[in-house]
């Protein structure tokens, strides 16, 4: 990838090496306060929510070695392709009548909190429409190469423009339409509709690297090659039959590994975003 001349986004913010401290949520204190809070006739939940918000607005940061030249160039090549995401869909998005809002992309080292929760590297790279950002272990990139055998930057790649997809559908209301959907579904007709938010996040991450070679040129040999088997790699059907040996369908949230490269490769070769309806496709 031709990545090193691309501006660098100002939105990534970098918790590796970070450790918080200040209050913490849950225990006896925390305990007596919701208690003393209930009897004066507040609602416990809505508590809970403004001692976490406070908590990590005041907790005190304390970060320990200086990041290695390693750290430091992967947070530069994040940066890069985080800045050239903003060029493209602030680019699609003004042709539209509509204004892109800047997501945060989060650097973490195995667990941090977010707007939707505490979360672990465990859970691999992800969206969180509640504070609209992106967050990653960058150990799930060595992951990928090792585990999933797709290396290359362009697949590093492919997984931030992925969740930048699901940003992009927040913005367009789609994320908000699916999950009021779930709540009245059965778990097996919500994990289908999941797969079909998730296929046009790969969809969506083709037509950003559509732009990107249109407008920036930061595409080379092999490059294409790299982001489908990373969309290859990462499929229910391949991910399943790894850790259980077999295959159950009805519990995809992702979608199989051809799907999930056939629709990144359809947004790659259209830079449509109106092909991606996968919401009212027959066939996916």
């Amino acid at each position: 990838m031709r990545w090193q001349d691309e501006p660098r986004s100002e939105n990534v913010e970098d918790r590796r090496g970070i450790k918080p401290a200040g209050i913490a949520i849950g225990g006896i204190g925390t305990l007596l306060i919701v208690l003393v809070a209930t009897f004066l006739g507040a609602d416990p939940r809505r508590v809970l929510n403004l001692l976490q918000q406070q908590n990590q607005q005041a907790a005190p940061a304390q970060r320990g070695a200086p990041p290695s030249p390693a750290d430091q160039k992967s947070k530069d090549f994040v940066a890069a392709i985080l800045g050239n995401t903003e060029i493209v869909w602030t680019d699609l998005f003004q042709k539209s009548g509509r204004q892109y809002r800047k997501p945060t992309l989060v650097l973490f080292e195995n667990g941090t909190t977010t707007g939707c929760g505490s979360a672990t590297s465990a859970v691999g790279p992800f969206y969180c429409p509640a504070d609209q950002r992106v967050y990653i272990d960058l150990v799930f990139y060595q992951e990928l190469k090792d585990r999933f055998h797709a290396p290359g930057e362009f697949a590093q790649a492919y997984v931030i423009a992925h969740e930048i997809g699901h940003h992009v559908q927040n913005l367009l209301g789609i994320s908000d339409k699916v999950h009021e959907q779930q709540q009245r579904m059965s778990k097996t007709d919500a994990n289908r509709l999941s797969v079909r938010l998730e296929l046009q996040a790969d969809f969506l991450a083709g037509v950003w690297a559509h732009h990107a070679q249109r407008i920036r040129h930061i595409l080379e040999e092999g490059d294409i090659e790299s982001g489908l088997q990373a969309a290859k790699a990462i499929g229910d059907d391949r991910l399943q039959k790894q850790a259980q040996g077999y295959v159950v369908p009805d519990s995809f949230t992702h979608g199989s590994s051809e799907q999930r490269s056939r629709w990144f490769r359809k947004g790659l070769q259209s830079g449509d975003m109106a092909q991606g309806d996968t919401f009212n496709a027959d066939e996916l």
